[in-house]
């Protein structure tokens, strides 16, 4: 069963490479979607797989990479899920 979440990301999650980091795990994970920054200072994603594989990219999105700092992250289910082919780091 494939699932979606759209996801924002608040804390020191911008030029610390969080986006990058988020690619490499959704990779690991086989998620599909995107991840971006937007004007507040947040990261926005949108995350597309199965269950496990998006219960999987939601635990690495919390804990972020090196030199970053999570302080929040929020995740509602989509409905019907997008469809992706790959993870894409947009701009």
């Amino acid at each position: 069963m494939v699932v979606a979440f759209d996801v924002r990301v608040s804390g020191r999650v911008q030029g610390v490479g969080y986006r990058y980091y988020a690619r490499a795990c959704a990779d690991t994970a086989g998620v599909a979607g995107y991840v971006r920054n937007v004007p507040n200072g947040m990261v926005e994603a949108v995350i597309v797989g199965s269950a496990e594989a998006c219960d999987e990219m939601l635990r690495a999105l919390r804990k972020g990479p090196l030199g970053g700092r999570v302080d929040d992250v929020t995740a509602h289910r989509l409905s019907p899920p997008p469809r992706y082919d790959d993870f894409r780091v947009t701009y």
